[in-house]
């Protein structure tokens, strides 16, 4: 026997089972999508590791190259530093070689006059230097006031004595004697700069700027340039001339920043007035 299900009926089942298996297709879809976005996130992940792994990698590298080329750097820099040592050295011997040598040949110089004079034909009678001693006219200074093969070294240390001593109108004497004398010594720029310190040390400070500034226009390259600069500002700031001082200490620390004289001359511009 045959059952015949309305048609009404099986219209009515149709629809009842269609929203059902749409929602369960979109369902299936959902899920599906999901999976492929957690295989994508997964995917990600692995990537964001293995870029992290490579960038561990390339910093540790940078930070061993950063740290052989500072090595580097600091074993160029201690070569660059024992080398300049070393010229220091080697300049000062060099200096102090050249000081030598000067004062050999003045001593030369002073030996060769002293012979030179005994060798001077003197009148019949008159009794020589080699005999029984030196006349009066024989014992005498020569005209330039250095006397007969008088030692270049020992006027300068005589009137360094005198300086030393507080005796500076001797020293300005002895110093000035030995410049007129022996111009071209190592020591010339030394001595002169000393008849500035004397006129200085006296309270002529219109004379210690001129002594001063001898030295800075004869002997611009000497290492007592800096600290004639320095004492002429002193000199100008204690005459109350603030323009001409500030000028000169200002002069230093561009000139010579490096160098005892700068510090003094930043120590005196401080306290030295605007004009």
């Amino acid at each position: 026997m045959t059952i015949r299900i309305p048609t009404t009926l099986l219209a009515i089942a149709l629809a009842t089972a269609s929203p059902a298996m749409a929602a369960d297709k979109e369902q299936r879809q959902m899920m599906a999508d999901l999976r492929i976005l957690q295989e994508q996130s997964q995917q990600l992940q692995n990537l964001i590791a293995a870029l992290n792994e490579s960038l561990k990698a390339v910093n540790q590298r940078l930070d061993q190259q950063t740290e052989v080329s500072r090595k580097a750097f600091a074993d160029q820099k201690l070569v660059i530093d024992n080398v300049s040592g070393d010229l220091r050295i080697l300049r000062e011997k060099v200096d102090d070689n050249n000081v030598r040598v000067g004062s050999i040949s003045q001593e030369l110089d002073a030996l060769r006059q002293s012979v030179a004079s005994l060798n001077v034909s003197r009148p019949f009678g008159q009794e020589s230097d080699l005999g029984g001693g030196a006349t009066g006219d024989s014992a005498a200074a020569s005209p330039t006031g250095a006397g007969i093969g008088a030692s270049p070294q020992k006027l300068l240390d005589g009137a360094m004595a005198d300086y030393y001593g507080g005796q500076y109108d001797l020293a300005i004497l002895g110093l000035d004697n030995y410049i007129k004398n022996f111009p071209q010594s190592p020591q010339a720029d030394y001595a002169q700069y000393h008849v500035g310190a004397s006129y200085l040390q006296q309270g002529k400070y219109d004379k210690a700027i001129e002594a001063y500034n001898t030295v800075i226009k004869n002997y611009p390259k000497s290492s007592f340039a800096a600290d004639s600069y320095t004492n002429v500002g002193r000199a100008y700031k204690t005459l109350r001339q603030a323009d001409k001082a500030r000028e000169a200490f200002e002069f230093v620390i561009k000139t010579y920043p490096d160098t005892v004289a700068a510090t003094i001359a930043q120590q005196q511009l401080s306290t030295t007035p605007k004009p």
